[in-house]
């Protein structure tokens, strides 16, 4: 059985729950002579390397929830997504 969205805002409400906000953060990967490095630039420090592009993708994930885990235990502020990128082709 499913609520409609207004019905969960009540239950939070009336819970005192605070609604998840989904944030999206940017994730710039790299490709190095032997493997492939990402790093998140709105939370520094946040970084994984694996020899694969796919693995490197699958590690970054763990580590952004990780990282914002930890803010969250250590009572830091959640920064909001402030990077973008954009791909350009080059002649």
């Amino acid at each position: 059985m499913t609520c409609p969205i207004g019905t969960l805002k009540n239950i939070y409400r009336q819970a005192q729950i605070q609604e998840k906000k989904r944030l999206t953060y940017t994730v710039l990967i790299e490709k190095g002579p032997t493997s492939y490095g990402a790093y998140v630039p709105d939370l520094p420090g946040c970084v994984a390397v694996a020899e694969t592009r796919e693995e490197v993708e699958q590690l970054i994930q763990g580590a952004i929830a990780m990282h914002l885990r930890g803010m969250r235990e250590d009572g830091e502020a959640i920064p909001e997504p402030t990077v973008t990128a954009a791909v350009f082709e080059a002649a």
